[in-house]
This record gives structure tokens, sequence and C-alpha cells, in this order.
């Protein structure tokens, strides 16, 4: 499954940031304490480290797997080797336990991914090299990112406000880091510098319909990429050609 239009980025540049090919590889989460979640009690964060990531790791996957509404907590605590009370006694109801995942998620992308990246003032090589930076976030990270994909495609879960503006400062952050300080230079001297690039702009957001539409209600998780990272490469490329001296 694919971000849906949520970080108002183009799905290209979703691409780059939220969608990559499962490697395979245990996700090992960081000792991070989430900032903001009211609804927690410190008990969860003082919780043993293994068994805290134990608990996350299930939790996001079974969101991610099932949606909100299908996800099963006796699932979470069989994966994640607790009780079920136990479950209960770190978060009041299933509906806390979803936000406690959806703000660790919004936080894990904004300070583990979004800060690795370096703006390049060549917009096409800063799409490219954001796809390489994307490639290490998800092989450390893949629950949070299916677990991302899954409740933005879907948009059938409402979102509590403080949930809804760090999915907008995430917007914010990953426009700015895509469209601010453009070497213009590097277009060709025939044509009108702002025309191209928002023709670029365009060509990219009719990429991102069209791949709406191809991705739509298919799980993240059994979506295999590499034929998309090479269409994506290979649209690219002809934008450069068209576009660049």
């Amino acid at each position: 499954m694919l971000f849906q239009a949520c970080f108002s980025l183009t799905i290209l540049v979703y691409f780059c940031y939220i969608c990559i090919d499962h490697f395979g590889l245990e996700v090992v989460f960081q000792n991070k304490i989430i900032k903001g979640v009211d609804e927690i009690t410190e008990t969860f964060q003082k919780v043993e480290e293994d068994k805290r990531n134990r608990i996350i790791k299930a939790a996001l996957q079974e969101f991610a797997d099932n949606g909100y509404e299908q996800a099963s907590t006796n699932r979470i605590v069989k994966a994640a080797e607790i009780g079920k009370g136990m479950l209960f006694y770190y978060f009041k109801n299933k509906e806390t336990l979803f936000q406690y995942l959806a703000k660790y998620s919004c936080d894990i992308i904004m300070d583990d991914y979004f800060s690795q990246i370096e703006p390049n003032p060549d917009f096409l090589e800063r799409l490219r090299k954001a796809a390489k930076v994307k490639m290490k976030a998800y092989t450390e990270y893949p629950e949070v990112f299916n677990f991302m994909g899954n409740i933005l495609l879907s948009g059938k879960h409402e979102l509590p406000a403080d949930i809804n503006e760090k999915i907008e400062k995430l917007k914010q952050t990953g426009y700015a880091l895509m469209y601010n300080n453009i070497n213009t230079s590097l277009f060709r001297r025939d044509v009108d510098v702002n025309k191209a690039f928002q023709l670029i702009r365009w060509s990219i957001e009719g990429y991102e319909n069209d791949l709406i539409g191809r991705l739509q209600g298919k799980k993240f998780s059994s979506v295999q990429f590499d034929p998309y990272w090479d269409e994506f490469y290979e649209y690219l490329d002809i934008l450069r050609k068209l576009y660049y001296q």
C-alpha cells in the first residue's frame, strides 16, 4: 500500500519517502520516547526496551495488515508475547494504542528520515537521492511505513486534531525538502524555467494520480515495488532530457 496524498508531496515523492520494497530485515526500534502523548502514562515508556519494542512492532504490523476496524488485539498480544491484560494496562483501549502508534510513526519519519535528507539543488537528482535515503529508513522501520501507508491510503479512520497537526507539519517539511532552493540554471536556456518547472510538477502529479489508481486497495506490505522503482527512474531520465541542458 502507498501513502495517500497526505504529505502534500506528490505520490512520486511519497515513493521516495514512503514506498519501497520490503527487504525482509528485522526492524530495530530505537529507545525512542514519544513526546506529547497525553493518553499514555509513563508506565509504558518505562517498560523494558525489548518488551516495549515487541509490542510496538506487533501493533504496527497488525494495523498495517488489517486496518483499524479489523485489527485484533488478540493477535497483537500473541505476536508481542504478552498477556492481553498487560496491553490494556499500558493502553486503555485499541483507539489509544492506535493514536500512540500514529504519533510514534510521525516522529520516526520526521526525526529519523526527513532529518537525514540533504536537499540537492538539482531537483531531479534530489528526487533520486531522497529515494536512496528512504531505502535506509524503510529497512530500519518497515512496520512504521506499512502502518502509515495503510491508515493514510485507506482514509477510513479519523485521526484526532493533534495527530493531524503532526501530519500537516510533515507535509510542510516534506514539501520544503523537495521544492525549496532549486538550481534553475540547470534548465535549458530555450525554455521558460518557471513553465518548465511547472510542467515537471504537473507530470509528477499526473503520475501520482495514475499510481493511486493502480495501487488503491492493495496492502502496502504485499506490493512488489521494483517495477515501480524502475518506472520512476525512467520518468526522471525522460524529464531530465526534456528540460535540462
